[in-house]
């Protein structure tokens, strides 16, 4: 395969995967503004939380000069100053599938395409809460449509693994992001952890990343941080988990390897990646700080994904 078909396909996957994460931080924190004065509702930081999420606060500050609803709806959803929103994901994605046209399914094709031809229609409206939460709900939808159609009418070549590949990286760097901000800046500093905010906080990070009734599934008890959290690192059997990603990775860059008889650099870190989360238990994670843990990862990620386009992309 030609490195170029190879980096389109796998930054095609990636995009689609942002444009879900980005709407699904925002589903949350239009739940948790939602949230009445009795809850503390009012006094949580759930757009700041939103920006933070995604990474995304430096940019904003160039274009805006104040954090809520509005401002950040518009800059995470629509802004074409921002390479990350929603409607950024959806063209970039449309224009690296456009590029290998031929490489991609017609199901897939449609998919991306036929976001691409919709999200126009949204152009210069001003939303209501419910339109725009059906937006949302759209968004999430055009990446269960794609990410389905690859996964059911792709051919398992080298195609179909670098679209896996671009998937796993995006969101095991989505899901440790989504952790992180809840437990680093989510809480107000006058709310107490195991409060009723907190709890429908994490509550709401469960729903958002659809691991709710996964969660009751494993554990079987109330909503707990740690629970959470070792579910969202360590169960294998959850999809959005890091370990889980992070064996997705390693699958398919064995699977590359093996088929070009030659491995490399993103081999090497994906093994020491998949290390790092053997070595670790929640107890001493969260003994030791998980934003630290978590900061750690993400870096680990990002090197990952260099690796990655260095050894097999333009």
């Amino acid at each position: 395969m030609l490195s170029r078909t190879a980096d389109n396909l796998y930054w095609l996957s990636r995009y689609a995967e942002r444009a879900d994460f980005v709407a699904r931080i925002l589903d949350a924190a239009h739940r948790l503004a939602a949230l009445p004065s009795s809850y503390g509702g009012r006094a949580s930081n759930e757009w700041a939380s939103a920006l933070e999420s995604t990474g995304d606060t430096d940019e904003f500050k160039k274009h805006y000069d104040a954090v809520n609803e509005h401002t950040v709806c518009d800059f995470l959803a629509f802004s074409r100053h921002n390479p990350s929103s929603i409607r950024s994901c959806i063209e970039t994605a449309r224009e690296n599938a456009r590029s290998i046209r031929t490489a991609l399914t017609t199901e897939m094709w449609d998919a991306i395409n036929g976001a691409w031809l919709e999200l126009r229609s949204y152009e210069g409206r001003e939303l209501s809460r419910d339109e725009f939460s059906q937006f949302l709900d759209w968004v999430k939808q055009v990446s269960l449509a794609f990410d389905g159609s690859a996964y059911r009418t792709m051919l398992r070549n080298d195609g179909y693994w670098f679209t896996r590949l671009g998937m796993a990286i995006e969101r095991a760097d989505n899901t440790a992001r989504i952790l992180d901000v809840k437990y680093q800046i989510l809480l107000p500093a006058s709310e107490k952890v195991g409060g009723s905010l907190d709890y429908f906080q994490w509550t709401t990070i469960l729903r958002e990343v659809s691991a709710f009734n996964a969660y009751h599934w494993v554990y079987r008890e109330s909503i707990k941080p740690v629970l959470v959290a070792d579910l969202l690192i360590f169960n294998r059997q959850m999809p959005r988990s890091l370990t889980n990603c992070v064996g997705i990775l390693m699958e398919h860059l064995d699977l590359i390897a093996d088929s070009y008889g030659r491995r490399g650099e993103s081999q090497r870190l994906a093994s020491n990646l998949r290390s790092y989360l053997h070595n670790a238990d929640i107890d001493r994670i969260f003994a030791s700080g998980l934003h630290e843990f978590i900061e750690a990862f993400i870096g680990e990620n990002n090197k990952l994904g260099a690796a990655i386009s260095d050894q097999y992309l333009v």
